[in-house]
């Protein structure tokens, strides 16, 4: 028999600032308590109050870099590392009050959310978690890419990703493994930070894009490594990739029984495996303990 733990929001309102990487637009985040069984929806203020966005797997659209999320004209960007935050934390129900359409890019980290949210606290409520149980394996392949589920021996969330620049050894080969519990990844994970190649930044900033990003606001790497930056881990860049996996299978609105095992995968490729998993373990796994 598996025992739930009880759903839980945040115990007050809390804000952060920051910027969009992409658009450089100050934005203002609020977090805020929700009932139970609301989940995370995200609601656009400058657009009015029933410009509500569920965090859900049909509401993603394609972009590249990030995972968005539209409803109808109303959409959100960039907001993996919230839920990343909010899934590691098992915060499971909460509104996010927002006042731009892309959410803040901070350090490149979750930590500004994690941070915010700790300072709150949290409250359980009166409805068991959803919880998506994987009975056995799947696998999603892209390319040279590949991310897949296998069942967990101990019923708990484990993750290991793979991290392989073969032509970059400046980043070269890493592998992060951890179980994520809210200890584990405000310690493990979530300070690690969004990491581009200086000749990916060059071209988003001839693009127009990032001008207002400095390279304390992420990783940036040259041919010696971080440009102005230290690694706050030796395998940094394989950690914040697997937070980019827990922000992305999120989408399900449920907390995952499984072992995810994930080869440079991306944000799109993350986002087919999660609507993959509900599709193949929703309707038999996602229920209340026995």
């Amino acid at each position: 028999m598996t025992f739930l733990r009880q759903q839980r929001t945040i115990r007050r309102p809390v804000a952060v600032l920051g910027f969009g990487y992409h658009t450089g637009k100050d934005v203002r985040v609020e977090f805020r308590p929700a009932p139970a069984g609301a989940g995370i929806t995200f609601v656009r203020e400058d657009l009015g109050l029933n410009a509500r966005i569920p965090v859900r797997c049909e509401h993603r659209y394609e972009v590249p870099r990030r995972t968005c999320l539209k409803v109808g004209q109303v959409h959100v960007e960039m907001v993996e590392h919230i839920l990343a935050a909010l899934a590691g934390l098992q915060i499971d129900n909460c509104e996010i009050g927002v006042d731009q359409p892309e959410m803040p890019g901070c350090d490149g980290s979750a930590m500004a959310f994690v941070a915010a949210v700790e300072s709150v606290g949290a409250v359980e409520q009166e409805r068991e978690v959803n919880r998506l149980e994987i009975t056995e394996h799947v696998a999603l392949t892209s390319g040279d890419m590949r991310i897949e589920a296998f069942p967990s021996a101990t019923n708990s969330y484990t993750l290991e990703y793979t991290v392989d620049y073969p032509n970059d050894p400046v980043i070269g080969y890493q592998i992060a493994s951890l179980e994520v519990t809210p200890e584990l990844f405000r310690d493990e994970i979530a300070p690690c930070r969004t990491f581009v190649l200086q000749r990916e930044a060059d071209e988003m900033l001839r693009a127009g894009l990032g001008k207002r990003v400095r390279s304390h606001d992420l990783l940036i790497f040259g041919d010696k490594g971080p440009v102005s930056n230290r690694l706050r881990f030796d395998n940094e860049c394989a950690r914040h990739k697997a937070l980019d996996v827990i922000g992305d299978l999120a989408l399900t609105g449920c907390e995952i029984e499984g072992h995810i095992v994930a080869y440079r995968s991306g944000h799109r490729l993350n986002a087919a495996f999660a609507q993959e998993l509900l599709r193949r373990f929703a309707g038999v796994t996602l229920k209340a303990s026995a």
